[in-house]
């Protein structure tokens, strides 16, 4: 066994996690208004197994108007929390010793009422049962999407109570980590952008009063969850669009909610239609380390993170805290187990699949020679 400093012990304020790997959450369009099925069960109950210390639960709306699609998870009605609360007892039952389990809740704003991706993604038509959008202005996502309504005030209200109910269902469930969604051209995300957000009111019109908003929702569900969940936020380093979000007003919002007792943030980037967006790999990590350096707070980096050896340098280089992956854990479900075994480090395994390790099974190798 040697040192690692991906393998090592984090904690994101009150939660402890055994190492710094986060399943990042994964959109499975899959739900039945809202609640969990048979797939989401088998999904998690293998993201549990990876070697993660930390599993997020996809965006999971607080309203069925803040869907993404019609298949997307919920946790806004009683049958979504019996749903979602059956599939992580059974995430639970299988997970390496030590994994804890988080949940990202989020509005999808004038993103929603889409086609699942392999539907073509697109905005719905009049045959796919579509709904009214929300979003601070009444700016369509893009070329043939919904014009959203712009909201009032008694928008702005209902959505963030939801966000206040579906954390307290979270806590119910019983998740250990509550992530805000405020990236990926979302609600929280229109509101601080200012590709999004054209008000001249008391959620628009300056940086700090486009953060007003989803600064208020993180604060309300800060103060309505038990001190013993953290909470996080996902955030946006940079819209990659001429006149949007940058780098530094990341790093002023993660100041902002690590003020708020924000346990961490989870940078990413992009969202808009029309961003540019330099793909490549670990393209996001630079996103990570100036919010990181400029607001103290614990960070996570997210993005064509595949490598476990590239994934240990930045940590160890202290770019990050964090990192999260997504598509290398679908590809390779035991992404935690080949990274261990990559930087000499002993991960528990579970007993009935010590035959693929015959070193670690007492007398196996040599019934099977």
């Amino acid at each position: 066994m040697t040192a690692s400093a991906l393998f090592s012990p984090l904690a994101l304020g009150p939660v402890q996690v055994s190492n710094r790997i986060v399943i990042s959450p994964m959109c499975q369009y899959s739900a039945d208004d809202g609640s969990a099925c048979d797939w989401h069960l088998q999904h998690l109950m293998t993201m549990a197994m990876s070697g993660a210390g930390l599993v997020m639960v996809e965006a999971t709306a607080v309203e069925r108007l803040g869907r993404i699609s019609h298949g997307c998870l919920g946790l806004y009605s009683d049958a979504n929390e019996y749903a979602l609360a059956r599939v992580l007892a059974a995430a639970r039952s299988t997970a390496l010793p030590g994994t804890r389990f988080g949940i990202q809740i989020a509005h999808a704003g004038r993103k929603g009422s889409a086609q699942r991706p392999w539907e073509g993604g697109h905005a719905l038509r009049d045959d796919g049962d579509p709904w009214l959008t929300m979003a601070p202005s009444a700016l369509p996502h893009g070329d043939g999407w919904h014009r959203p309504k712009a909201m009032d005030e008694t928008d702005i209200d209902r959505i963030g109570k939801a966000f206040v109910a579906t954390a307290q269902r979270a806590v119910r469930v019983g998740f250990d980590v509550i992530e805000m969604h405020l990236a990926h051209g979302y609600l929280m995300h229109e509101f601080h952008s200012p590709i999004g957000n054209q008000r001249q009111d008391a959620w628009g019109g300056s940086p700090e009063k486009r953060r007003a908003f989803p600064l208020a929702v993180t604060r309300a569900v800060r103060a309505a969850v038990p001190a013993q969940v953290a909470v996080g936020a996902r955030i946006t380093g940079c819209d990659w669009i001429d006149g949007g979000l940058t780098v530094d007003d990341a790093a002023t919002l993660a100041a902002e909610l690590k003020a708020l007792d924000c346990a961490y943030v989870c940078v990413t980037s992009g969202g808009f239609d029309g961003a540019r967006i330099p793909v490549g790999p670990q393209y996001q990590v630079p996103l990570a380390e100036h919010v990181r350096r400029e607001s103290g707070m614990v960070t996570r980096a997210v993005g064509m993170i595949v490598d476990p050896v590239a994934a240990e340098h930045v940590i160890g280089s202290g770019a990050a805290d964090q990192i999260a992956i997504a598509r290398a854990a679908l590809d390779d479900p035991r992404w935690g187990w080949h990274a261990a075994a990559a930087l000499g480090v002993d991960l528990p395994y579970p007993p009935q699949y010590l035959r693929a390790l015959p070193a670690k099974w007492p007398g196996f190798a040599q019934r099977h020679k």
